[in-house]
C-alpha cells in the first residue's frame, strides 16, 4: 500500500489548514486531549452546528502522532459501501488489486501509528462502527477520533459530549467573525450579549449572525430574531432545545435572505461537498435566477457565511457546511424541484467526465486528473443517481465508463470496478444505447486485467466482443480485441498476445481512433516483440508511440513506453541510458498514482542498480517493490517473462552479498513507504562499490537462475541476454 499525497496532504497528514482564528474551548481541549491518551477510540458528540469537527481538527492537529493524522469527511458520502472508498482515498492510498477497501486498509496500518479523524458519521454508524471495530482490532498503532451526533457504541470508546459555547467565549466569537466583516463590536455591548444567549452559544448560529453584521447592527438582528424566534420555534416536540435553537438560527438567516439567496441556498444542496462557480452557474440558473446572477447571488450567501469559499490546488471552489446543506434540501424538496435539480447536477458532471476523457490525450492531463480527483464526490453522487433512477441506467455506463482514465490512470481501479460492475448488471431497456453497456464491459475487463483478476476480465471481455459483434460496433470490437489482447500478454500467450494486438491497432486505424488506449496497444505489443526477442521492432514500436506522445503533450502512455525502452536499453548494456529512462518513467507514473507503473520502474530500476554494481542497493529497491505489490496485485502478473529480470536481479544480488545480507537489504526496503521508495529510487547517484560497471550485456557469474520462458533474448546487437 503506498500513500500519496495529493492536494494539500503532506506526509504527516491531510487535515486543512483552520481557516480563522480558534476560539475558545480551553477546558474541551484538555479533557479531548486527556480522552485521546486514555483511548484508542474517542468520540465527539453533540448537535450539528455546536463546532465538533473544528473542535476535533484542533486538538487533532496538536497530537502529532509519528505517522500523522488523517481526515475523513464521511457527511457527503450515502452509499454504505463507498465508506472504505472514502477512508483509503483520504489516507491517499492506491490499491490496485480486487480485494475489498478494508483489507487494503488493514495491510496498510498495521504497522503505523496514526491517528484517523472519521468526521459527520452518523448517517453511516453501523458500517462506520464495524470498520473502526476491525481496523482497531488489528492495527495495534491506530487511533480513531470519530465526530458524529452519536456514538459508535463500541467497547473501550470514551464520548466527549460537546455542549454549546459559555456566553463569554460566544461573545467573543461574534466578534472575532464580526472583525472578518470589518465591524468593530463592544464586547459589553448587552444587545451583543443577548443575542449570543438567544442563540444559545451554538458557534453555526453565531457565526451565521456575525456574518448579518454589514448590514445590521446588534440590535437590528436582535430584534428581528425575536420575531423569527417566535415564527420559526416549531417543529417536533420532542427536539432537543438546542436542536430548535439551531434549526431557529438557520431559518432565521434564512428569512432575512432575498427569495434568490432562498432559491440558491436550496438549488446548492444539490452539490455533494465543494463546486466550482461553472457548476453553480449552469445546475442552478435558470427557472428564476438568471445564470448571469448566481455570481452575485452566490457573494450574498458568502457574506453571511451560508457559504464557505476555500482556495486549493484546481482554483477557487466553495461548500457548505452539512447542515446548512441539509435545511437547503429541504426547502427544496418542499419546492417539487429536487428532481430536475439532481437531472442538471447529473448533466454537469456527465459533460465535465466526457470533457476530462477527451482532454485526457492532451497537454493538460494533469489538471484532468486533479480536476477528477477534486470532484470525485460529486462524480459519485452523478453515478449513484443514474444507477439508481430506472431510466438512467445507459448513462450510468456510460459515465462510469467515461472515467476509465481515471481508474485505470490514476489509482481508482477499485473504485472504478465497483461502479463498473454495477452498472454491467443492470439492462438497459433502450438497446440504442449499447454503446454505453459495451464501453462499460471494455473498461471493466480492462480493471480487472490491471487487478491481476483474469478470469472476470475474460468473462467481461468476451461478453462484450459478442455483443459488439451482434450490434455491428466495430469500435466496441477493437478495444475488447485490444484488452484481450493485454490479457494474453500478462498470462504468457506471447502468439496470441501479439495477433490480437495487431488486429486491434488496424482496427483502430481503420475507424480514426487515437487516444492514449489505442498508445497503450502498440506500447503492449512493443512488449510482446521484446520479450520474443526482436528488440529492434520493439523500439520502433515504443519511438513512434514515444513521438507521438510528445506531439499532444501526453505523459501516463509515454511513461510506459519509456518503460519498455529502458527494458531494451538494459538488454543493450546501456545501463546509464536505461537508468535516465526510468527515472522518467517513475516520475510520471507516480505523478499520476499509477502504482502498477510505479512498481514495474522500480523493479527494472533495481536491475539496473545490481548491474552497476551496487547489489545492496538493488536488494533494497527489490524489498521496496515487494511492499508495493500487496496493493497492485500479482506479483509481476505471475508472468514468466516480466518475472526474468526480477530473478536474474535477485541472483546477481545474492551472489554479491550473500543471502543473509540480501534478506536483510529487502527486509530495510520493504519498510519504506511509497513516497520514500521512490524518492530513494529517483535519488542521486550513490557511491558503488568497488567493482567495473559491467559494459555489454549484463549475465550474473557464476550463479545458476532458472529464467523460464524466454532463457535468452538476442539483443539488437546481435548478443544475447537473460531475460
Amino acid at each position: 500500500m503506498r500513500a500519496s499525497h495529493g492536494g494539500d496532504a503532506t506526509a504527516d497528514g491531510n487535515l486543512p489548514l483552520e481557516p480563522d482564528r480558534f476560539v475558545g474551548r480551553s477546558a474541551e481541549l484538555t479533557e479531548l486531549a486527556r480522552a485521546l491518551d486514555a483511548s484508542r477510540l474517542v468520540t465527539v458528540t453533540g448537535p450539528g452546528g455546536v463546532g465538533k469537527s473544528r473542535l476535533a481538527a484542533h486538538a487533532a492537529a496538536l497530537s502529532a502522532p509519528p505517522d500523522g493524522v488523517w481526515r475523513v469527511e464521511l457527511a457527503a458520502v450515502r452509499d454504505p459501501e463507498l465508506v472504505g472508498f472514502a477512508v483509503v482515498e483520504a489516507l491517499g492510498l492506491t490499491d490496485h488489486t480486487a480485494r475489498l477497501p478494508r483489507e487494503a486498509l488493514l495491510a496498510h496500518l498495521t504497522d503505523r501509528q496514526l491517528l484517523l479523524v472519521l468526521d459527520g458519521f452518523e448517517h453511516l454508524v453501523e458500517v462506520c462502527a464495524s470498520l473502526v471495530a476491525e481496523l482497531l482490532g488489528r492495527a495495534p498503532g491506530l487511533r480513531v477520533l470519530a465526530v458524529g451526533r452519536r456514538p459508535l457504541e463500541l467497547s473501550g470508546e470514551r464520548v466527549v459530549a460537546l455542549a454549546p459555547l459559555g456566553e463569554d467565549e460566544a461573545v467573543e466569537l461574534f466578534a472575532d467573525r464580526a472583525a472578518q466583516q470589518g465591524v468593530a463590536l463592544d464586547e459589553d455591548d448587552p444587545d451583543v450579549r443577548e443575542l449570543c444567549r438567544r442563540l444559545d452559544g451554538i458557534p453555526l448560529a453565531v457565526e451565521l449572525a456575525a456574518g448579518r453584521l454589514r448590514a445590521l447592527a446588534p440590535g437590528e438582528l436582535l430584534a428581528r430574531f425575536d420575531d423569527r424566534f417566535r415564527l420559526l420555534a416549531g417543529g417536533r416536540r420532542d427536539a432537543l432545545p438546542r436542536h430548535q435553537t439551531l434549526r431557529t438560527a438557520i431559518g432565521w438567516s434564512h428569512e432575512l435572505c432575498t427569495p434568490q439567496e432562498r432559491l440558491l441556498w436550496a438549488r446548492l444542496s444539490v452539490f455533494a461537498g465543494r463546486f466550482d462557480l461553472e457548476a453553480a452557474e449552469y445546475v442552478c440558473g435558470g427557472d428564476g435566477l438568471p445564470s448571469d446572477s448566481v455570481l452575485d447571488v452566490l457573494s450574498e450567501l458568502l457574506a453571511q457565511s451560508v457559504v464557505v469559499r476555500e482556495e486549493t490546488p484546481t482554483g477557487m471552489r466553495y461548500r457548505m457546511l452539512d447542515t446548512i446543506r441539509a435545511y437547503g434540501a429541504d426547502w427544496l424538496e418542499a419546492t417539487g424541484d429536487a428532481a430536475r435539480l439532481r437531472r442538471r447536477h447529473r448533466d454537469w458532471y456527465l459533460g465535465l467526465a466526457t470533457w476530462c476523457e477527451l482532454d485526457w490525450f492532451s497537454p493538460r492531463q494533469g489538471e484532468v486528473a486533479a480536476r477528477v480527483e477534486a470532484e470525485l464526490p460529486n462524480l459519485r453522487g452523478a453515478l449513484e443517481y443514474c444507477l439508481t433512477e430506472p431510466d438512467e441506467t445507459h448513462l450510468g455506463q456510460y459515465l462510469a465508463g467515461s472515467l476509465w482514465f481515471y481508474w485505470a490512470g490514476c489509482g481508482r481501479l477499485a473504485e472504478g470496478r465497483h461502479w463498473l460492475e454495477q452498472a454491467v448488471q443492470l439492462d438497459a431497456e433502450d438497446t440504442a444505447n449499447d454503446q454505453s453497456r459495451l464501453k462499460a464491459l471494455w473498461v471493466l475487463g480492462y480493471v480487472a486485467i490491471l487487478q491481476g483478476d483474469t478470469v472476470p476480465a475474460l468473462a467481461a471481455l468476451q461478453e462484450c466482443r459478442e455483443e459488439a459483434d451482434h450490434a455491428a460496433n466495430p469500435t466496441a470490437v477493437a478495444y475488447a480485441e485490444h484488452r484481450t489482447g493485454c490479457l494474453a500478454l500478462v498470462t504468457d500467450d506471447m502468439p496470441r498476445a501479439e495477433t490480437l494486438l495487431r488486429s486491434a491497432l488496424d482496427r483502430y486505424q481503420q475507424i480514426g481512433e487515437l487516444n492514449s488506449n489505442v498508445l497503450m496497444g502498440q506500447v503492449e505489443l512493443a512488449m510482446t516483440r521484446a520479450f520474443q526477442g526482436d528488440l529492434a521492432d520493439a523500439v520502433k514500436l515504443c519511438e513512434d508511440v514515444r513521438r507521438v506522445c510528445e506531439d499532444h503533450g501526453e505523459r501516463w502512455t509515454r511513461a510506459y513506453a519509456l518503460y519498455v525502452l529502458a527494458y531494451v536499453a538494459w538488454s543493450d548494456g546501456e545501463l546509464p541510458l536505461a537508468r535516465d529512462l526510468l527515472a522518467d518513467c517513475l516520475g510520471s507514473a507516480h505523478g499520476f498514482r499509477d502504482l502498477l507503473g510505479s512498481v514495474l520502474a522500480v523493479e527494472l530500476l533495481a536491475l539496473v542498480t545490481a548491474a552497476e554494481g551496487d547489489a545492496a542497493e538493488a536488494a533494497l529497491l527489490q524489498g521496496a517493490a515487494g511492499g508495493m505489490w500487496p496493493s497492485v496485485g500479482l506479483p509481476l502478473f505471475g508472468s514468466a517473462y516480466y518475472n526474468a529480470p526480477h530473478e536474474l536481479c535477485e541472483a546477481m544480488a545474492r551472489e554479491r552479498l550473500g543471502d543473509e545480507r540480501y534478506a536483510e537489504c529487502v527486509r530495510e526496503g520493504a519498510r519504506l513507504g511509497r513516497e520514500e521508495a521512490v524518492a530513494r529510487a529517483l535519488g542521486p547517484s550513490r557511491a558503488l562499490d568497488a567493482v567495473p560497471v559491467p559494459r555489454g550485456p549484463v549475465r550474473p557469474t557464476a550463479v545458476s537462475v532458472d529464467m523460464r520462458k524466454p532463457a535468452a533474448s538476442p539483443t539488437r546487437k546481435g548478443g544475447e541476454t537473460a531475460g
